[in-house]
């Protein structure tokens, strides 16, 4: 089975980057460097160049990102909609005022008797003035409401709900960047060593086609050469441009404008992935998906106390302070010489008696909202405990392949050199050295693809266990 690493296209993880940067240009650059865009004309603004290691990266993403500010929106929304809860158990203050001119005075009837004067049935009479103005100041303070003191108790629950929910989508982020920031990091050493493959198959076109000249070799040994180097420098021109699209996609992720240049610090060697042993032990409470799902039940667990609480009576305060003026002309309610004040304290209380089953509805509604987290928190732990197992399986079958890549590397290296050796010395044919470095190519490019695979499947594991 051919398990050539076909360059950076070959990898799950790229293809998707690809995808997600369709449509956008680039073009060659030094590896480790994106891609700097077109020339600019004489005087233009200069793009910002970021050198970055990996936790800068993820710095800068968690900054950046527009899915993490949104998230972060999301707690600060929260925040306002807990001092909205906040406010309902605070006093409540609300001014008015008032002014009628009165065009035609509303007029009131006694009966004539009421004045001694039998004669006339009726007897009109204006007991309003022209002109008349009020102004009040009315306070409204909840003495005791269940619903409003479950909502204080809640609030804290709510902001660590979406707390954790940034935490979540910060944690997503964070495994993309670690894989396709490792990912660049291996082709800065593939693109050097494709480069010193390619120095090898010159030297051997150099020596082959001086071979031929003095007759100690074939025209088809030449051809041979000449199809293995241009079959290198097409794959470097490959790598180089699947690399540009690759620092494009991490720019995407990363929230930095596509303009900027972004170059990487980090490297990954084979001692970082062996770094760190595999364990069996965990907690599930040290994934944040898990401690998500624990606030909500306990922000479940509110709404069913809260709805009970609806069936408790509410006390309320109330008090009002106001003024009335009347006047005949407006002057009379300018001056004030007409003001009469007036006042009250008095207590509300609502007693709940029948509401045709509502509360009812609610809690059971609630209670059953409960259960579905009950049961979303047991299916969670199944698939921790599946997708720790699963990490831990293929990290360690990772950690050997790439334990046999590396060597079956070294030992091609090996090969090539002891044939090289050999053909310089005319002592082996041009199809051994051929083969040689060909064998050397795909054992390179085999333990490439192990090396990601290996610290990918670390990536994946730490998350599993709730440690990335």
């Amino acid at each position: 089975m051919n398990r050539k690493f076909n360059r950076l296209s070959s990898t799950p993880l790229l293809l998707s980057m690809l995808l997600l940067t369709t449509g956008l240009g680039a073009q060659t650059s030094p590896p480790g460097q994106s891609p700097a865009g077109s020339a600019s004309p004489a005087g233009a603004q200069v793009s910002p160049i970021h050198e970055f290691s990996l936790p800068q990266a993820i710095d800068y993403a968690s900054k950046n990102s527009a899915k993490v500010k949104n998230a972060l929106l999301d707690y600060k929304i929260q925040e306002q909609s807990n001092r909205a809860t906040t406010s309902q158990a605070l006093p409540q203050i609300s001014a008015s005022g008032g002014f009628t001119d009165y065009f035609q005075i509303p007029v009131s009837v006694v009966p004539g008797t009421f004045i001694q004067q039998p004669q006339l049935k009726l007897v009109p009479f204006a007991f309003a003035t022209q002109y008349s103005a009020n102004a009040g100041v009315t306070l409204k303070q909840v003495l005791f409401d269940g619903q409003v003191f479950v909502g204080l108790k809640a609030r804290q629950s709510s902001l660590d709900y979406y707390r954790k929910n940034q935490e979540v989508t910060e944690q997503a982020l964070r495994e993309n960047i670690y894989k396709v920031y490792y990912q660049l990091s291996i082709s800065r050493i593939q693109v050097s060593l494709i480069d010193a493959n390619i120095a090898r198959a010159q030297e051997l076109l150099h020596n082959t086609t001086e071979m031929f000249k003095n007759g100690f070799s074939e025209r088809l040994d030449v051809d041979k050469a000449t199809v293995q180097l241009t079959n290198l420098q097409s794959e470097k021109i490959q790598t180089l441009y699947n690399i540009d699209n690759g620092y494009l996609g991490l720019k995407v992720l990363m929230g930095m404008p596509i303009r900027d240049s972004l170059v990487l610090t980090d490297s990954l060697t084979y001692e970082m992935v062996r770094e760190g042993a595999l364990s069996s032990e965990y907690k599930y409470n040290d994934r944040r998906d898990y401690q998500v799902l624990e606030i909500n039940r306990k922000l479940n667990e509110f709404d069913i106390e809260r709805y009970k609480k609806q069936y408790i009576p509410s006390l309320s305060l109330v008090a009002n302070y106001s003024q009335t003026g009347y006047g005949i002309d407006l002057s009379d309610i300018y001056t004030g010489k007409y003001w009469y004040p007036s006042s009250y304290v008095g207590l509300n209380i609502n007693v709940p008696i029948f509401d045709g089953f509502y509360k009812s509805a609610n809690i059971n509604q609630a209670r059953l909202k409960l259960e579905q987290t009950n049961n979303n928190i047991d299916a969670l732990k199944i698939s921790i405990d599946n997708d720790v197992k699963n990490a831990q399986l293929k990290f360690g079958a990772a950690l050997a392949s790439l334990d046999y890549e590396k060597k079956n590397m070294d030992l091609a290296e090996s090969v090539y050199e002891q044939t090289r050796k050999k053909y310089e010395n005319g002592l082996g044919s041009n199809t051994e050295i051929t083969s040689a470095q060909t064998d050397l190519i795909q054992a390179q490019n085999n333990y490439f693809n192990a090396l990601y695979n290996a610290i990918s499947a670390k990536v994946d594991y730490q998350n599993a266990i709730g440690k990335l």
